[in-house]
């Protein structure tokens, strides 16, 4: 079974290459459960018209599967749609 720290260092590794930050640092991961040999995501894209969503969906597919996990269930929300924290507009520039 995966670990939470485990799957926070996955999700740590899934870049957005036009962003070049990962999934986890921009904040687009909302929850996580982990059941046995299942993981359970709730996330969100940096714009509801994202042209890497669906990249970034199947990389972080194939990388949790790596791990062992069997089944991995990945759900796409815009409520709340994406913020980025000060922290992070910070290290953006923006």
């Amino acid at each position: 079974m995966i670990t939470q720290e485990e799957l926070i260092n996955v999700l740590k590794s899934v870049e957005d290459p036009e962003i070049h930050l990962d999934v986890w640092t921009l904040g687009l991961i909302y929850d996580t459960k982990i059941s046995k040999d299942s993981v359970k995501i709730l996330m969100t894209f940096t714009s509801p018209f994202c042209p890497y969503g669906p990249q970034l969906l199947e990389e972080m597919q194939e990388k949790i599967e790596d791990k062992g996990v069997k089944k991995v269930d990945i759900e796409v929300t815009f409520d709340p749609p994406w913020q980025p924290s000060e922290e992070l507009r910070e290290m953006l520039g923006l």
